[in-house]
């Protein structure tokens, strides 16, 4: 079982959809996201709430990389 799904079966029923909806507002192309790039890196993050998506693009799609909650380590080591 990957991490993504560790953490869904983690959260709660609550948690889950808002991610579910914030994960499709990205695979859409929605533009009114909290989207940023990290620095040194070909990566961004997308922040909702406390939860972190880290993503890069390849050739015009969306690869998820990681999803995680804040923590002072969410953004090392990816």
């Amino acid at each position: 079982m990957d991490k993504i799904s560790k953490l869904f079966n983690k959260i709660g029923a609550k948690n889950k959809k808002a991610l579910s909806e914030t994960i499709n507002e990205l695979l859409s192309g929605a533009k009114n996201l909290d989207i940023k790039k990290l620095q040194g890196s070909d990566f961004y993050r997308l922040r909702k709430g406390k939860f972190r998506i880290i993503f890069h693009y390849e050739e015009k799609t969306i690869i998820i990389d990681s999803i995680k909650m804040k923590n002072d380590n969410t953004y090392k080591n990816n």
